[in-house]
């Protein structure tokens, strides 16, 4: 829960533990649907881009499928 820690005593246990592990999927990369590469990134809410392959896509707001 360390991306949660700037909420300080703020918010209760349960709601900092699902962002946390909200921002743990959506922080990581992902594997690509097209080339099948992990370097997925996300861009902004539901827009999803490949490093490798340059695809940009919909997906998910935290994931892409």
């Amino acid at each position: 829960m360390s991306s949660t820690k700037r909420f300080g005593a703020r918010y209760g246990r349960k709601t900092k533990h699902n962002v946390a592990k909200l921002e743990a999927q959506y922080f990581n990369k992902q594997k690509c649907p097209y080339c099948n590469k992990v370097n997925v990134k996300r861009l902004a809410m539901g827009i999803w881009n490949c490093r490798s392959c340059s695809a940009k896509f919909a997906g998910r707001a935290y994931s892409i499928a």
